[in-house]
Parts: C-alpha cells; sequence; structure tokens
C-alpha cells in the first residue's frame, strides 16, 4: 500500500473519531441540561418537563399507533433487515437520519457493507433513532425515519436509505421535516416514488413504530450514534484503531 494510500485512510478515519466526539459532546451537553434543569425543578414542574422531553428525543404529541413494517426483525421487531436470514454474520446499525458522523460511517463503509449483504455473507439490522431531534429540535430525524420505512414497504430501503445519507442536510437544518423535500428524493429512487409511498410518508404511518425504536436506543446504554456491532461487538470500541471497511469486510469473508 502506497503511503498515500496509508495517510488518505487514516485521514478518513480521523475524520470519522473527530465527529463521534464531536456528537459525545453534543449528548454531554444535553444530559448536564437535563441535570440543571431538574435542580431547578421547584420552579416550575411543567417547564422541566418541557425541557426533558425535547432533550430525549420524545415526539409523544404526533408519535401514533405502533405499526411493524413489513419484515421487520430483531428484538421487539424494531429492526429493518437487510440481506439474507441465513448469512453467518450479523452488522447492527443504530443511526439518525440527522447525524454527520453518520452520514460519514455511511459513505465510507456502505460500500463494503452493500456488498458483504448482497453476496450473502452479512446480514444488517438498521435501528433508526431520533436523537438529532432531541438536541437540536425538530422532526426530520423521525419524519426521514418513517419515510425510510416506507421505503422498506415497498422493497427499496438500502436505496433511500443512501439517498437520505448522499442528500443530509447541515444537522442545524431540519430540512427532513418537511414531507415535499422526502418525496422528491424518492425520485431518485427507480420504483419508490408512487401514491402508496406518498400516502405513508404524509400519514406518517410508521411515527409510532420509529418512536419505539428510539426508545430502545435510549434503553441500551449506547454512546451515541453510529453505534455499529458486528456479531454483538463494537467496531468501535478501540477509537483510535477502528475496524475498517476492509476489515470488516476480511472478518466477514473468513466466516
Amino acid at each position: 500500500m502506497s503511503e498515500n494510500n496509508r495517510e488518505g485512510k487514516r485521514t478518513a478515519r480521523d475524520r470519522l473519531a473527530a465527529e463521534r466526539e464531536r456528537e459525545k459532546g453534543r449528548e454531554r451537553r444535553r444530559r448536564t441540561l437535563i441535570v440543571a434543569s431538574a435542580v431547578v425543578c421547584v420552579l416550575g414542574l411543567a417547564a422541566v418537563v418541557g425541557i426533558v422531553a425535547a432533550n430525549s428525543g420524545d415526539d409523544k404529541e404526533s408519535a401514533g399507533p405502533v405499526v411493524e413494517p413489513k419484515g421487520a426483525a430483531g428484538k421487539d421487531n424494531l429492526a429493518i433487515p437487510v440481506g439474507k436470514p441465513e448469512a453467518k454474520s450479523t452488522l447492527t446499525i443504530w443511526e439518525d437520519f440527522r447525524c454527520p458522523a453518520c452520514a460519514q460511517f455511511e459513505a465510507q463503509y456502505s460500500p463494503t457493507i452493500n456488498e458483504l449483504a448482497g453476496k450473502g455473507l452479512l446480514k444488517v439490522e438498521y435501528h433508526l433513532a431520533t436523537i438529532i431531534d432531541g438536541n437540536m429540535g425538530g422532526t426530520g430525524s423521525r419524519n426521514a425515519a418513517n419515510a425510510a420505512v416506507c421505503a422498506q414497504d415497498a422493497g427499496r430501503f438500502t436505496e433511500y436509505h443512501d439517498v437520505l445519507y448522499k442528500n443530509q442536510p447541515q444537522e442545524s437544518d431540519d430540512a427532513f421535516a418537511e414531507n415535499d423535500h422526502l418525496l422528491d428524493l424518492a425520485g431518485k429512487v427507480d420504483g419508490l416514488d408512487s401514491g402508496t409511498f406518498k400516502k405513508c410518508v404524509e400519514d406518517g404511518t410508521y411515527e409510532g413504530w420509529v418512536g419505539e425504536s428510539n426508545k430502545a436506543f435510549q434503553n441500551g446504554g449506547f454512546r451515541g450514534t453510529p453505534t455499529v456491532l458486528l456479531d454483538g461487538k463494537d467496531i468501535f470500541a478501540d477509537e483510535k484503531n477502528p475496524v475498517t471497511p476492509q476489515q470488516l469486510k476480511q472478518q466477514v469473508e473468513a466466516k
């Protein structure tokens, strides 16, 4: 391997690690805000509850009934499966469509993940979180997740999932909250732009299910998004030496 290639890989890993550190910093600030709010609860319980709810990603007012999407898998059927069920390796991914680190992860790893899944060597379980909605405000994480699950019903989850990340707005820009924007992006996926998909997006059919997925993330004790587990082991546990796409491929192919 040339020095330039090694340097490029180091730079990519450094960018991903830096973004994950920023995400953890935002999470620490969120927790600090919640603790501070609790300290002043005597000044108004209703106000404190509002702050806690806004920063935990809960959307109780808009969450509808829990409708399970087609093919839902994993614990409590809260994952979108990709790949053949009989694959020897399982990759569990917790993501938020507004999360910049998730977009960087997808840019670097999705070609390898999609290749391995296509070969029948890897099955992937995608879990959708909405922590950026709680941290930054808005509903873009939830609406984008709902739209992605609508795409699952049409058999186009992977393609639409990738389109969302390739067109991710700035973290502070809640563009994914606009259903018209999500529908426009569906035009980039063959066979997805349909009346059925539009109704699913506009009705928020899977918002309740997305809410349950986010609760599972919050209760899972994860450090942040993306959290990526290969056969139960965090590939980013050693942040100075994370599993690279090539190493991921080698580990899966060795099974």
